[in-house]
């Protein structure tokens, strides 16, 4: 059986990302359910509206990547009480150009991790706001809104943490099924 492609979107570019740890543990920790494959979004011009007769190469990779998936897994941080510049960025080149939504009817989950005890609700409130209105189903529960801690990760990267893995397993089964209900192959 097909295991639904989904499409990992990092919203940090530091190389040091707490977000990005996060990203690639879920993605190992999903691999029986999911094949998640890293979405990069560095690459991608600043959003010019000027340049929608003549895409860029990187945003034509990057929004078939998009259309391609079954299923988006957005991990991002919370910047200033919002969503990063880069994330947004990347969303609006994937609703790009006016009539080729990338994003219409697609399946999507959310995931963050901040330094402060708010975790990322704040960015992620935005976030849902901006993927309502481009017709995304994102799933409402559970909201993974962490906070970072020591004992999180192990040296390898993954949940070390047993309370946060069996939470972060709940909530990769309950994106599974969303994905299923929504997505274009079954969970």
């Amino acid at each position: 059986m097909l295991k639904p492609r989904i499409a990992l979107l990092v919203g940090s570019l530091s190389r040091e990302s707490i977000n990005r740890r996060l990203g690639e543990a879920l993605q190992r920790l999903g691999s029986g359910r999911f094949e998640i494959r890293d979405c990069p979004l560095a690459d991608l011009p600043l959003f010019n509206r000027d340049l929608d007769s003549a895409l860029p190469e990187s945003v034509r990779r990057f929004k078939a990547e998009i259309e391609a998936a079954d299923g988006i897994l957005i991990v991002g941080p919370e910047y200033n009480r919002s969503v990063s510049s880069v994330l947004k960025n990347a969303i609006d080149w994937g609703s790009r150009p006016y009539g080729a939504n990338s994003w219409k009817d697609k399946p999507a989950a959310i995931a963050g991790l901040a330094s402060g005890a708010l975790g990322t609700a704040p960015a992620q409130q935005h976030l849902r706001n901006i993927l309502s209105h481009l017709d995304m189903h994102v799933l409402p529960q559970p909201e993974v809104c962490m906070a970072m801690r020591d004992g999180l990760f192990d040296a390898a990267g993954d949940i070390a943490d047993e309370t946060a893995k069996r939470f972060l397993e709940g909530f990769l089964s309950r994106f599974a099924a969303h994905v299923g209900r929504f997505g274009k192959v079954a969970a």
